[in-house]
């Protein structure tokens, strides 16, 4: 009789939970563990968590209008997503839950920075600034301001090979 075996690949995931941010300020070991049970509950590992953007929402969810999104990077079978779900949907300490699955090679950048903290976002942070001319203008903004001109040119005559320059100082 031969037996089946049962492949079960664990699968990268992000997790945003949405908790009341005046609670977790009381408490926050206290939200922290009861996240991170939820997940292992589940059959997940935890890799990473901590709590991430505290401020006014966009819009109410469910009579909140402030909140704390607290991220988590867990790996875990897809199948139990499921049981994840309404266990988070039952918690009454979070308030909406999002998971998204990563490619390996993602995760393990999302881990890295949220494991670096400030020094990683700080290292990002220079990295994307745009470079400074000598006159103040950025690179960027020199290329926007000629895409403009460009436009400006065309729009005016049609062939953009003349016409009148809106930046001129004349009023139309």
């Amino acid at each position: 009789m031969a037996t089946a075996t049962i492949s079960t690949t664990e699968n990268h995931y992000e997790g945003m939970f949405l908790l009341d941010s005046g609670k977790f300020a009381a408490n926050p070991e206290s939200y922290s563990n009861h996240i991170v049970e939820l997940l292992e509950k589940a059959g997940a590992t935890v890799v990473a968590h901590r709590p991430w953007q505290d401020g006014k929402l966009a819009y109410e969810v469910v009579g909140h209008r402030k909140g704390l999104h607290y991220l988590s990077y867990f790996r875990m079978d897809g199948s139990r997503l499921t049981g994840l779900a309404r266990s988070v949907k039952l918690s009454d300490q979070v308030i909406r839950h999002l998971v998204i699955k990563h490619p390996p090679v993602l995760f393990d950048a999302m881990v890295a920075a949220l494991d670096g903290g400030e020094s990683a976002a700080a290292a990002t942070e220079t990295e994307t600034r745009p470079t400074k001319k000598d006159d103040g203008a950025t690179k960027s903004d020199n290329k926007n301001d000629a895409a403009k001109n460009d436009a400006a040119k065309t729009a005016t005559d049609g062939d953009g090979s003349g016409g009148e320059d809106e930046n001129d100082g004349e009023d139309k």
